[in-house]
Order: structure tokens, then sequence, then C-alpha cells
């Protein structure tokens, strides 16, 4: 389980990604056509905000082995469960987050734009508070 310096390290990203002009992908690069007529698929250029946030969250305190079965992409749709979750339950939302990159392009900045990275660094500082 993470300890308080581990979260201070992820919640210190709230301001930069959470603030009102934040764009986390810079631009998409690549779906040119190249000379040979193929054609390359798109990515993501991140801020660098973006990958330093997701490379502490990938440390080993934050990652849930067990994160499709413990629901994590339908604790991350509910607002308010996502409010009220547990530290277990973080590192689950979290871990989805992390890893969906691999399957999807984009996944981080989506993460962010619908807020769920918001919201789950909030419920982090209150967490932090509670435990003293």
């Amino acid at each position: 389980m993470p300890m308080a310096d581990e979260i201070d390290k992820l919640t210190a990203f709230l301001p930069r990604l959470a603030a009102e002009d934040f764009s986390p992908i810079r631009e998409w690069k690549g779906g040119e056509r190249t000379d040979s007529g193929t054609i390359t698929l798109p990515w993501p250029d991140y801020d660098p905000a973006v990958r330093d946030f997701f490379e502490a969250a990938a440390a080993p305190c934050w990652t849930h082995s067990n994160y499709l079965s413990a629901g994590a992409e339908d604790m991350l749709a509910d607002e308010e469960r996502a409010r009220n979750a547990s530290l277990d339950e973080i590192r689950a939302m979290l871990t989805f987050c992390v890893r969906g990159e691999r399957f999807c392009d984009g996944h981080w900045g989506a993460m962010i734009e619908a807020g769920h990275i918001h919201r789950l660094l909030e419920r982090l500082i209150e967490t932090r508070a509670e435990a003293g």
C-alpha cells in the first residue's frame, strides 16, 4: 500500500492536471499516408505532466493486480463511489487508468478530461487527511 509520501507525490500533480486551461494532449501525431501507401496510426503527444503523473501512478505501490475483477471501470463511472473510495479501490481505479493506454491510444487524456483523475486525487487528499 502507498505511504504518505507516495500519496503526496501523486496529489502534487492535481493543480496542473486540473487547471482550467490544461490540455493533456498537445497534439495528435501520425495518421499520414506514406509514399508507399501505408497509413501510420495516430498517437497522442502528451503534455509532460501527463507522462510524469502516469509514470508515478504506475509505481508498484499503486498497482492493483485484480483491478478488473475489482470493478475499477464501474467504480470510475460512478462519481459518488469514486468520491468515497477506499485506498484499495483508488489503487484499482488508478491501475485501470494507467494500463488503459496500452489498449487505447489517448486513454490517459480521456481519463483526465472526464474528471476521473481529478476525483481520484481529491479523494487521495481526503484519505491522507483522514489517516492523519
